[in-house]
């Protein structure tokens, strides 16, 4: 039936397991960089031993068992299997809430922060988290088409089975995009969207009168541009090519990956500071045993240069803003994210900024990093809309 829910649990063949090992012993390594920092990417001595860790001491079924002791499930919306956990407050006033990753993230981003979430007795919220079509224990899409827009729409239809008649929304990386499109398309069952950070570009309006926050994130976004960037224009022109190596290599996707971990989050250069191995390992060993790397990168090739236009380009030169969101938002721009827009430049589109929240510490994986940060944000903003 189309609209069935079914239980999921999660159950790799050992089979995979071995052939993940296997695959990591027999890596055909490069040879070292030839600079002494990380401006070439991730170091080869780093990798080897992080690798190394992986095939000899990181313990997939541990994963999983602490995995499946959440409810997960599974549903088919516009062809696509979605997978999902749904974790019900024990409050009976919880406000259902639909939680969006992004890339390199998955659902495993929100585990911490699931207790936080719906064991608060003020704030108590049903916790929904959908994993991307393409990423996870979710369908890959077998057909063009399946940008944000149409994604945000699945949810709608996701919290509408689920018997949600009013939600809140949340989404960083990806998931803003996602949140955003939610907002537009199901204002009237949402209470609010929750946005980390909101998607807005540099104002030039203000660029003859930039505070000194926004000239930091305005040179921090024009850096990202130029040393940053390269994943980002692979995988919006040409993700099946990249897909290959990274769909064979689970050292290449770890190398891929693990930058990522060292750029965006706030670590001070040192991943390990803010997430262990065996937290970064849960994701990539993820996308290894899903077979995801390809497919998740194909959203970047459905959807990117749209909302790169959201964005806007550090030189100023925006997306007209007139496709705005009218409902209730709530913003958090934690200090190590990039792009990293103002509360002026952020209400060019989002018109009912109910709140905006700035975290001491805390980058692009707020909820990985920061799991008590983020709740917090998460409760402020929806405690004025509730």
């Amino acid at each position: 039936m189309p609209d069935e829910i079914t239980p999921f649990r999660i159950d790799v063949p050992q089979v995979e397991l071995g052939d993940l090992r296997d695959r990591l012993r027999r890596t055909r390594w490069p040879d070292a960089e030839t600079v002494t920092d990380h401006s070439q990417g991730v170091p080869l001595a780093y990798l080897r031993d992080f690798c190394a860790y992986w095939a000899k001491s990181y313990d997939w079924r541990a994963t999983e068992r602490r995995l499946n002791a959440l409810p997960q499930f599974r549903t088919e919306i516009d062809g696509v299997g979605i997978h999902f956990v749904h974790v019900r407050s024990p409050h009976a006033d919880a406000l259902p809430l639909v939680l969006t990753h992004g890339w390199p993230g998955s659902f495993l981003e929100f585990e911490k922060a699931i207790p936080l979430l719906t064991d608060d007795s003020a704030d108590p919220f049903h916790v929904v988290i959908p994993s991307l079509p393409g990423y996870g224990f979710s369908d890959r899409p077998r057909e063009t088409g399946w940008g944000v827009q149409r994604i945000a729409a699945a949810w709608a239809r996701l919290m509408a089975r689920l018997g949600y008649e009013r939600y809140g929304a949340m989404g960083s990386d990806w998931g803003t995009s996602v949140t955003t499109s939610l907002g537009q398309q199901d204002a009237a069952h949402l209470a609010g969207i929750h946005l980390m950070p909101p998607i807005a570009g540099p104002d030039p309006a203000t660029f003859d009168d930039l505070t000194e926050a926004e000239s930091r994130a305005l040179a921090d976004l024009r850096h990202a541009e130029a040393h940053e960037s390269g994943y980002n224009e692979q995988m919006t022109t040409k993700p099946q090519t990249v897909g290959y190596a990274l769909n064979d290599s689970p050292a290449g996707l770890a190398g891929w990956i693990v930058e990522k971990f060292r750029s965006w989050t706030d670590c001070g250069g040192d991943p390990e500071t803010v997430l262990t191995r065996d937290e970064m390992l849960d994701d990539i060993t993820l996308y290894w045993l899903t077979g995801t790397a390809t497919s998740s990168a194909r959203l970047y090739w459905e959807s990117f240069r749209q909302v790169g236009a959201w964005f806007g380009a550090s030189s100023g030169d925006t997306a007209d803003m007139l496709d705005t969101v009218d409902i209730p938002a709530g913003c958090s721009v934690f200090p190590k994210e990039i792009p990293r827009p103002s509360r002026r430049w952020a209400a060019r589109r989002y018109t009912d900024i109910r709140y905006w929240g700035e975290p001491e510490r805390g980058g692009h994986f707020a909820a990985f990093e920061q799991p008590e940060l983020f709740a917090r944000e998460v409760r402020a903003f929806f405690r004025l809309v509730r």
